[in-house]
């Protein structure tokens, strides 16, 4: 809905969703052990630098799609898991509770383009939210797309969406069963009707238009070999455009750089339409800046910025000035003016400064910088004038995340929501000349804010770091160590954790449970250094920061380890690999979701070479040692008793390949020692967790939260499925 970078896709998501919560003993005296699915292994060694490596559990790589041995094997090991999670007396009620809790109305921050307003609300319980447009902010909203009514399951959903400057076309994507690949169509919106117009092939990429409205950049990968559509390395991206009514194959080619096949490219055009800017990355950090000057015709895009080590966002224009934040001699941002009559670095106009607080995104609207800052992971936003001379703050509703402020220099309003913890999203319209914020939509969810108490705190880790830390629970929380405590982490690719609101979350609350999200160096919340902290080499601090987090909740008597459950999803899964290998003692239950499990070959699969900025490669012997160090695939010891665990993917997941939860899974099994189980839970129809329908998601929820109120032997309060249950 926005036009920033699309960079994030490149990434690993930080997969909260709707699954957050606890842990303990798993099967109760007398009880019989789980027979799980017997799982072959393979007599297959790898050789790294001298070291031989086994992978007994290769062949779980092949895609699911195409071996009918990995089906097998997939169905084998749901039927053991949902066998174990539907016996669970209270899973009923915790279903029908995160029903109730997910039943409220959900919108999207308008954003204006072509003088209209789009933004996407869910009526509740529907599959997919439905994007709406409307002429003006008092008219009744009519409905433009609505992705329920693409499939029966709910499974294909709205991946992209780009509106020509007019207003009168929308260029959007379909994403079917969770999967990074795209299909652009076009549809005329006065009419609602569809162009024949159709890309295939695409996957990271925006749409971009042209100030005549008709046509748009886009990026597409060649098309694959049959067979290898969801696993395949993501190679050789190009720069296209398309002009409306032509066919595909007569698309423009714009840019393209055979001799670096691993760029991948993110653009806009800027808001007076005179200038196509390209940032093209190896990774998820650092980037080349290229400017194509569409007055004229002919010529490739001109390099500007010339450095990959640094980030260099697009922020915007006056005339040939662009402006980009970076973290060019600047490790928590600042925003820079490039001249094109003179783009030598000499040259460069600082217009806002570094400062104590991380600059994490910086919009041109009315005339304004709306530049949002993280101070010690809580939202701050402040204006600038075009001289960068500080012009006021936006007064917010309290501590917690505000996001959007997006809109074109001529907009004389803007639109952002908010949230945290125990607050559930609000959406504002501000006046950018009166710095005045109304609420046009409060979300009414059932359940009772002021019942819960929302803190910061701050630990020291291993090496001396000072790490923040956010906790929230119930007022009046007896520090007696006995509290099912929720320990939730990412630590990487410079995603910032912020205080968010989340219904499994509030669901955890409400059975008597404490939340934490610990800011993890790796993360972005004190910029780059604290980035460069949790990477490659680096990146045991990530694990030593989340360990020293748990052990400071049981040191201060919030829990102790049987009580204690971690959770955090893609990379935040390797981080629960990574912490229940190394401490096993230190926690009751783990939730690892679409892990990167097998570090040694991560980069072997689709997405995945755009993380060795963040993790390193197994082809450098330094980085080989610290990536075998602690791989979670790798490290699980035979006679361990490891935490009681539910490992969750997705079968057509094609980020972070389902084959390293496979792995993972089958190795953990096959070492466990303890009696507490180890099941792994595989979605079907679904991916990373973009797009992925409410049903589902409901599902999986429900299935997490029973599964850890069963190993913990918790009872629910009275009244848990009926309504907001009183404390237990």
């Amino acid at each position: 809905m926005t036009r920033r970078s699309t960079r994030a896709y490149l990434r690993p998501l930080c997969a909260a969703g709707l699954a957050a919560l606890a842990a303990a003993p798993a099967v109760a005296a007398g009880e019989a052990a789980l027979d799980y699915p017997e799982t072959r292994t393979v007599e297959h060694v790898d050789t790294y630098h001298g070291v031989e490596v086994p992978d007994p559990y290769r062949w779980l790589e092949a895609d699911v799609r195409e071996s009918e041995e990995v089906r097998r094997w997939v169905e084998a090991q749901n039927q053991v898991t949902f066998g174990f999670l539907e016996a669970i007396p209270e899973r009923e009620a915790i279903g029908s509770r995160l029903t109730g809790l997910l039943d409220y109305e959900r919108y999207s921050a308008p954003s204006k383009e072509g003088g209209r307003y789009f933004f996407l609300k869910n009526d509740g319980l529907q599959n997919q939210s439905v994007l709406f447009t409307q002429r003006t902010l008092l008219e009744e909203p009519r409905v433009l797309l609505d992705p329920n009514e693409w499939s029966a399951d709910g499974t294909v959903a709205l991946g992209g969406l780009g509106v020509s400057p007019d207003g009168r076309y929308a260029a959007f994507a379909r994403a079917e069963a969770g999967s990074d690949w795209r299909v652009w169509r076009v549809l005329e919106i006065d009419s609602g009707e569809e162009l024949a117009d159709e890309l295939r092939w695409t996957k990271f990429t925006n749409a971009a238009w042209t100030g005549d409205s008709q046509g748009f950049f886009y990026s597409r990968y060649p098309e694959p070999e049959e067979g290898t559509e969801y696993q395949a390395v993501a190679l050789d991206q190009k720069v296209y455009y398309h002009r409306l009514g032509t066919p595909q194959s007569e698309d423009v080619l714009v840019y393209e750089r055979p001799d670096q096949p691993e760029l991948g490219y993110f653009f806009e055009v800027t808001d007076d339409g005179r200038y196509l800017v390209i940032a093209a990355a190896k990774g998820t950090s650092g980037n080349l800046v290229l400017v194509k000057d569409l007055a004229e015709p002919y010529g490739m895009p001109v390099e500007i910025v010339g450095d990959q080590e640094h980030d260099f966002y697009p922020a915007g224009n006056d005339g040939p000035v662009l402006f980009f934040t970076t973290d060019f001699e600047a490790p928590r941002q600042r925003l820079v003016g490039i001249d094109l009559r003179r783009p030598g670095r000499q040259h460069w106009r600082e217009v806002i400064p570094e400062s104590e607080d991380t600059l994490a995104q910086v919009s041109l609207v009315g005339n304004l910088f709306a530049a949002t800052y993280l101070e010690d992971a809580k939202t701050r936003v402040r204006l600038f004038s075009l001289e960068g001379e500080p012009v006021r703050d936006v007064e917010l509703p309290g501590i917690g995340t505000a996001s959007g402020f997006d809109g074109r220099r001529t907009d004389s309003e803007t639109f952002y929501a908010f949230s945290s913890f125990a607050t559930p999203p609000s959406i504002f319209r501000y006046d950018l000349a009166s710095g005045q914020s109304t609420l046009l939509r409060r979300a009414e969810v059932d359940f009772e804010p002021e019942a819960y108490a929302v803190e910061q705190v701050f630990f020291t880790s291993k090496d001396g770091t000072r790490v923040p830390m956010f906790l929230t629970h119930r007022k009046g929380l007896e520090l007696d160590g006995s509290n099912p405590t929720l320990l939730y982490g990412y630590g990487g690719f410079k995603v910032s954790l912020t205080p968010s609101f989340s219904p499994a979350r509030i669901a955890w609350l409400e059975m008597g449970g404490v939340f934490a999200v610990v800011n993890l160096r790796g993360g972005g919340e004190y910029g780059e250094s604290w980035h460069q902290a949790g990477t490659t080499v680096h990146k045991q601090n990530v694990f030593d920061d989340f360990i020293a987090a748990a052990e400071w909740l049981i040191e201060n008597r919030y829990t102790r380890p049987e009580k204690l459950a971690i959770q955090g999803g893609s990379n935040g899964g390797l981080l629960v690999g990574a912490a229940m290998t190394q401490r096993p003692e230190l926690f009751g239950a783990a939730l690892p979701a679409v892990g990167v499990m097998d570090m040694l070959r991560y980069h072997q699969f689709t997405a995945g070479r755009f993380w060795v900025d963040d993790y390193g490669s197994a082809e450098d012997p330094e980085q080989f040692r610290a990536l075998h160090a602690y791989s979670p695939y790798h490290n699980l010891r035979p006679g361990t008793d490891y935490p009681a665990t539910l490992v969750t993917t997705a079968d057509t997941d094609d980020r972070v390949v389902p084959a390293h939860s496979f792995k993972f899974a089958a190795r953990l099994q096959e070492t466990q020692a303890g009696a507490d189980p180890v099941l792994i839970r595989i979605e079907t129809r679904a991916g990373h967790g973009g797009g992925k329908p409410v049903s589902k998601i409901l599902d999986e929820g429900a299935d997490v939260l029973a599964f850890l109120v069963r190993t913990l032997g918790m009872s629910l309060p009275e009244g848990y499925h009926a309504g907001a249950p009183r404390a237990p």
